[in-house]
């Protein structure tokens, strides 16, 4: 079903930035809007929006009558994979008169189709993802409340996931049981690959593998989140394996120092960069800055990062309805790496991390 709220709130973006259409191809973005988003694949499609508030969807035949089950009252054209969709497209552009006109493409949009249109039709296309981001970044309390829902979920999969981790047991093992874990306790399913990176992986932020087995003296950093009614949960800590050098203890406590300031940093009217600065001091002065290398935080809501960044820069006000991530690191190649991260939200009480779980060392 089509939220006409947002639609409305769409619009609204597009004419104040003189942007005369968006293409929104199969992603969040979509279902955001449709509360659907069809599989994604090489065939060209997606739901064009005027700013006049008209929409239309160019669709593969092999996913026309789910659509039009999605778009009543809404045209909705379709192509067979013999022809091509160009034709189609262009008698598209011809009955809604986007000839020489201005389109927004948001992040899902092909490359490839967005040349090949401009090939054969005057059009002017444009970064949507700004005005996207603009429409999602303040949520309503029912979302909030959403996004309140995952990060318990996340939470109790964290404490039950404590009493599975052992000496053994491979970080594939571990990422299966995340996923596991939050279906039996009712979320939608993850909202990301869970990152389970042990031993030495622990140095690289975003490792993406799980074959290493976990040892009697170890080191895992654990990221994981849900989806619950369309909205996400993000959450990392770090655990201890059979106890901690005190080379880890004095990195851990130094990066909970930094998250817990920059938590406390956060209020409306304070610039996104200003909360990262202040987390950041905290690791810079002990010396282990050129370590910390990601931005303090991001966005959070129907997709797992969105807007506003907390980073270096950004000069956007925070604001009631924001929720973001707070999350340093220090990662030592090579050695071993820390991260601990809560999603804050900005509510009709101010500010308040979401996430519950215990922060202190753990060691199991």
């Amino acid at each position: 079903m089509i939220n006409k709220t947002y639609v409305e709130k769409l619009t609204g973006i597009m004419r104040s930035q003189s942007v005369d259409a968006m293409l929104i191809a199969p992603s969040e973005d979509l279902e955001f809007l449709l509360g659907f988003s069809p599989h994604m694949d090489e065939r060209f499609q997606g739901l064009f929006i005027t700013k006049e508030k008209e929409m239309f969807y160019i669709v593969p035949q092999l996913n026309m009558e789910e659509m039009q089950g999605i778009l009543k009252g809404s045209k909705v054209y379709d192509w067979g994979d013999g022809e091509g969709y160009m034709d189609t497209l262009l008698g598209a552009f011809k009955d809604f008169n986007l000839k020489n006109k201005t389109i927004g493409v948001n992040g899902s949009t092909s490359a490839v189709s967005v040349l090949d249109i401009k090939n054969r039709i005057d059009v002017n296309f444009i970064n949507g993802r700004p005005i996207l981001e603009e429409l999602r970044i303040i949520k309503s309390e029912d979302e909030l409340n959403n996004l309140r829902k995952a990060a318990h979920l996340a939470d109790k999969v964290f404490e039950e996931l404590l009493g599975y981790i052992k000496p053994g047991i491979q970080e594939k093992d571990i990422k299966e049981k995340i996923q596991e874990l939050f279906m039996k306790n009712g979320a939608d399913g993850a909202s990301f690959s869970p990152i389970v990176a042990s031993g030495p992986n622990s140095s690289k932020p975003h490792y993406n593998l799980d074959t290493r087995y976990i040892q009697e003296k170890d080191i895992i950093i654990l990221d994981f989140g849900c989806k619950y009614k369309g909205l996400c949960s993000d959450m990392s800590r770090t655990v201890f394996v059979g106890g901690v050098t005190e080379e880890e203890k004095k990195v851990y406590n130094i990066v909970l120092r930094s998250q817990e300031a920059g938590e406390k940093a956060v209020r409306e009217g304070v610039t996104a960069e200003s909360v990262d600065v202040i987390a950041r001091n905290v690791i810079e002065e002990e010396g282990y800055g050129k370590y910390f290398l990601n931005r303090l935080g991001h966005g959070i809501g129907f997709s797992v990062h969105e807007a506003p960044d907390i980073k270096g820069g950004n000069k956007r006000v925070l604001e009631k309805g924001m929720a973001f991530s707070i999350e340093p690191g220090i990662y030592i190649p090579g050695k071993f790496g820390v991260r601990i991260e809560n999603i804050m939200v900005i509510g009709e009480n101010g500010p308040e991390a979401v996430n519950k779980a215990p922060k202190e060392i753990a060691v199991v």
